[in-house]
C-alpha cells in the first residue's frame, strides 16, 4: 500500500485562476506540488447536520495541512477534471461514511493562507441516519454536538480549529441555526 506521501506525487489536480470568482481551469499539477508551493486549486466541504447538530471532527495528526485540529467541513481537494459537487459526495461517503445524501450549496469563495490556496465549494447535508462511520488515517474522532455550541467555541481563537473553515464559517450568515 503507498504512503500518503507517494500517493499526493501521482494524484492529479487543477489549478485554478484566483482572479476568477467561477474558478476557471488554468492547468493541471500533482497534488504534491500544489501544496509545496501553495497553488491555487479547488476543494470541497460539507457540513452534516442533524436539526440543530453538527457533525465535529479532529483530524489526524498526519493530515498535510492542519493536523490535529478540529473541522465541521468534510471535504477536500477537487482532483483533475472532478466536479466538485461529486467530490463533495465522494469526499462525504470517505470521511464519515455517508452516502446518497441529497447536498446544498451554501458558499463558493475563494481561500487563502499561508497554507493553503483554494475556491472553496461548501455545502450541506442532512444526516438520515445511516451511522457515520469515519476514516482513520483522516479522522482521529468525531461527535454531534450543538451548532450554537460550535459557535461560540469558535470565538475563542486558541481553540484548534481548522482557519479555513473558521473563516468559510465567518462568511456563511446563520450557518449555526437549523433551517428545518
Amino acid at each position: 500500500m503507498q504512503d500518503a506521501a507517494a500517493r499526493a506525487s501521482l494524484e492529479l489536480v487543477d489549478l485554478y485562476d484566483p482572479a476568477d470568482p467561477d474558478g476557471r481551469v488554468t492547468g493541471v499539477a500533482p497534488r504534491a506540488r500544489v501544496r509545496a508551493q501553495n497553488l491555487p486549486h479547488a476543494a470541497t466541504g460539507v457540513l452534516l447536520r442533524d436539526g440543530p447538530r453538527v457533525f465535529v471532527h479532529r483530524r489526524t495528526t498526519t493530515k498535510d495541512v492542519f493536523p490535529g485540529a478540529h473541522d465541521v467541513l468534510a471535504g477536500g481537494v477537487v482532483g483533475h477534471g472532478e466536479d466538485p459537487a461529486a467530490a463533495a459526495v465522494r469526499e462525504l461517503a470517505e470521511e464519515l461514511g455517508q452516502h446518497d445524501l441529497p447536498l446544498q450549496p451554501v458558499l463558493r469563495r475563494w481561500y487563502r493562507d499561508g497554507d493553503t490556496h483554494f475556491l472553496a465549494h461548501v455545502y450541506q447535508a442532512r444526516w438520515a441516519g445511516e451511522p457515520v462511520v469515519v476514516q482513520a488515517t483522516e479522522v482521529a474522532d468525531g461527535w454531534w454536538e450543538e451548532a450554537a455550541v460550535v459557535r461560540e467555541r469558535l470565538a475563542d481563537p486558541s481553540w484548534a480549529f481548522v482557519p479555513d473553515t473558521r473563516a468559510l464559517l465567518e462568511r456563511w450568515p446563520g450557518w449555526w441555526l437549523d433551517a428545518g
